[in-house]
């Protein structure tokens, strides 16, 4: 067998799904996803477009950037980034989102799925006002999954020992990936770049 192509196939070769991980999909957040909500600095948000063509990015701040409003609400702010606007643009045409919460230091992540709109209200934004800048936009995000993800990824991966950290300087900087993909003359160095992302976070 090659392309595996049908749901059939797909159970046959891996067995049923556990009666706990079934379970344990909740509708709502619940304290114990709230408090780790609290904690995570760092949310990767996935969206998908009319044209079904899909898109993960990552969302940081300071732990409980991302507001619990209600068991079935969670404010998200659109911080400054490259006006892409990839995953804004998709949730004008189809507002599905999934997001995977994040701990430093911690195996097990927090996986959220719902349907997000994009909303401006100035109320709203002024809750999200860091150095005296608000973000322009907000996902309200109306929660229809939650469940705890096992630490098993992470175990592997061992993304969070430091022993198994890069140094920075075995990757090309961003800079130089830049220079090459698009055929500049110069590259932005390193410390320029982050000197340039520090100036304009908020």
């Amino acid at each position: 067998m090659a392309a595996l192509t049908r749901l059939e196939d797909l159970r046959a070769l891996y067995g049923e799904v556990r009666e706990r991980s079934r379970r344990k999909v909740l509708p709502a957040i619940d304290p114990h996803s709230r408090t780790f909500i609290g904690f995570s600095p760092l949310v990767m948000l996935s969206s998908m477009g009319a044209d079904g063509r899909a898109d993960v990015t990552p969302r940081g701040d300071a732990p409980g950037f991302v507001v619990v409003e209600d068991p079935s609400t969670l404010l998200l702010p659109d911080r400054p980034g490259n006006n892409r606007l990839d995953t804004l643009s998709n949730l004008i045409g189809n507002p599905a989102v999934g997001l995977l919460f994040l701990i430093p230091g911690v195996d097990e992540t927090l996986r959220v799925n719902g349907r997000a709109e994009i909303r401006d209200d100035a109320d709203l934004l002024a809750r999200f006002i860091v150095d005296g800048k608000a973000p322009k936009t907000v996902l309200r995000i109306t929660v229809e999954e939650v469940y705890i993800h096992c630490a098993k990824a992470f175990m592997r991966s061992g993304a969070w020992n430091p022993d198994s950290f890069l140094p920075r300087d075995r990757l090309p900087s961003m800079g130089e990936i830049m220079r090459d993909q698009l055929g500049m003359a110069t590259a932005e160095t390193q410390a320029e770049m982050l000197e340039r992302y520090r100036a304009t976070l908020y």
